[in-house]
């Protein structure tokens, strides 16, 4: 959990401190890249990371990342420009990767099913707490003490979890393999090229240059072409990074799809719900904040009482019950009064994260289960890094829609001169002489609507989530029982094999 709170309170704690940092290190231009740098660093790092603990063990890749984490805090928090600064964030995303993948992987191999959700459950605390803390914490150091101590305050925290995983982290010896392993190093290399030029295109499409200019459609081209190359590189190594079963089974790779879709609806809340509570509401960014958090509250006490639920009714039909739910939740914020009261969207992301608890936990423990030892890394990390990458899609999609939407609203507004994006409009409207009061309530209602269309547009990711499941996951997960875990049906030590369980 400490090992996992690094890289959960990371963005949230390094957000708040954005004006400081750019006061003083300067690139105000380019300092979004502080944040996707280091998304990008832990997303194409996620499939390696899967293959070498399958490879060689859960611990040495766990400690191998606190370590390379806390290596970049040190650089980040010595940086002493811009460009410096974003560098060693990506060198603290390179150690991010090694945490996401390898703690959830080592949650299922601790703990035989039963006790997953209850694990899982702490594991989603964590990022619970740290969407609370992280904000304060990173306010009160950047507004008391220095943003270099945003970074700093890792190492008491990084070097606890590291001596704690070095002393009491125990893996069961396995079996050595009568050949030496291989990395396929060539097939890392590919991937790691391909979801670089990919997500820089995503991320950086529509706010860096336009979608149809050169660099967007050199970036897209590139990464189609390096793609059909990984896919040569993967077919003929003798252990690929991402092997080709991930897809081949049908259970993997409809919780793949599944989990894509859901971080693609996760944009409409994380990224454009503040927008909405300040720009639409008048709350001030802690308030908006607030509006946000309690998503996070709900989401781990309903993982936690998931089991109760998918040990009765099985894995899939679990999640698809918590994401039909989430489905009416997201169509319904169109519903929402003009310009309404802060409670309103707050309770619907209470019952969101109540939904998407409901969904993302049965999918994740169901198909950890359906695999043994050597394949959980990789399938665990093929999991997180679909979920990823459906992220950057969602937040490229979703942007270019809200700023079209907004573009097309103000064409008859009682003002001219009005900025065309979601990000400057906002912006503006923090200023209170910005705009007249017949203007200024033109373009929050523009504002409004561009946010409802995001959120169907969010919709419309439930719904090929569901999707998925209804046409590709099997009605019961092929659950695999390991010698150390107990069977589901008598509750003692099974042998190792494949048990068609109702879940």
């Amino acid at each position: 959990m400490l090992g996992m709170a690094l890289a959960a309170i990371d963005g949230t704690i390094v957000s708040t401190a954005v004006p400081q940092i750019v006061g003083d290190l300067g690139g105000l231009t380019v300092f979004s890249w502080l944040f996707s740098g280091y998304l990008l660093a832990v997303t194409v790092t996620l499939p390696l990371y899967g293959k070498l603990s399958d490879t060689f063990g859960r611990k040495p890749v766990l400690v191998a990342g606190i370590i390379l984490f806390l290596v970049g805090s040190v650089l980040c928090a010595a940086a002493w420009n811009m460009a410096a600064l974003i560098a060693f964030r990506i060198v603290q995303g390179l150690g991010g990767g090694a945490l996401q993948g390898t703690v959830q992987t080592i949650a299922a191999d601790l703990y035989p099913l039963k006790e997953r959700p209850r694990i899982q459950a702490k594991l989603s605390t964590v990022w619970a707490t740290s969407a609370v803390a992280g904000p304060v914490v990173g306010g009160l150091l950047a507004g008391y003490a220095d943003w270099r101590w945003i970074f700093l305050i890792n190492l008491p925290v990084g070097a606890v979890a590291l001596w704690l995983v070095v002393r009491h982290l125990h893996e069961p010896s396995r079996p050595r393999p009568a050949t030496r392993p291989r990395v396929d190093w060539a097939g890392a290399l590919a991937v790691f090229a391909t979801g670089s030029l990919l997500l820089t295109a995503l991320v950086q499409g529509g706010v860096a240059w336009p979608w149809l200019s050169a660099p967007s459609l050199g970036l897209l081209g590139a990464s189609a072409v390096l793609a059909a190359l990984t896919v040569v590189i993967e077919r003929r190594a003798a252990e690929p990074i991402i092997p080709g079963w991930v897809w081949r089974r049908r259970t993997i790779a409809s919780v793949n799809l599944a989990l894509g879709a859901m971080g693609l609806l996760m944009v409409a809340p994380t990224v454009f719900l503040p927008t909405y509570a300040q720009s639409v509401l008048g709350l001030g960014p802690i308030a908006a904040g607030f509006v946000l958090s309690v998503m996070t509250l709900s989401w781990p006490v309903s993982a936690a009482l998931s089991d109760r639920v998918y040990n009765r009714i099985g894995f899939r039909r679990t999640a698809m019950i918590g994401m039909s739910a989430a489905l009416l939740i997201l169509l319904a914020f169109h519903l929402l009064p003009y310009p309404g009261e802060p409670w309103h969207p707050a309770l619907l992301m209470l019952l969101l994260g109540a939904a998407l608890g409901l969904f993302q936990l049965p999918l994740i423990v169901g198909v950890q289960s359906t695999v043994g030892w050597a394949e959980r890394g990789t399938t665990t990390a093929s999991v997180l890094f679909c979920r990823q990458v459906g992220q950057s899609i969602g937040a490229a999609l979703f942007g270019a829609v809200a700023n079209g939407v907004l573009a097309a609203r103000l064409l008859d507004a009682p003002v001219d001169g009005l900025p065309g994006d979601l990000d400057a409009v906002t912006r503006a409207l923090e200023d209170p002489g910005a705009f007249s009061a017949a203007a200024t309530d033109h373009v929050r209602r523009a504002v409004d609507a561009a946010v409802d269309y995001v959120y169907i547009g969010a919709a419309g990711a439930a719904a090929l989530a569901l999707l998925a499941l209804i046409t590709l996951a099997p009605r019961r997960f092929p659950i695999i029982t390991e010698p150390t875990e107990p069977t589901e049906a008598a509750g003692t030590a099974g042998a190792p094999g494949r048990q068609d369980a109702a879940s």
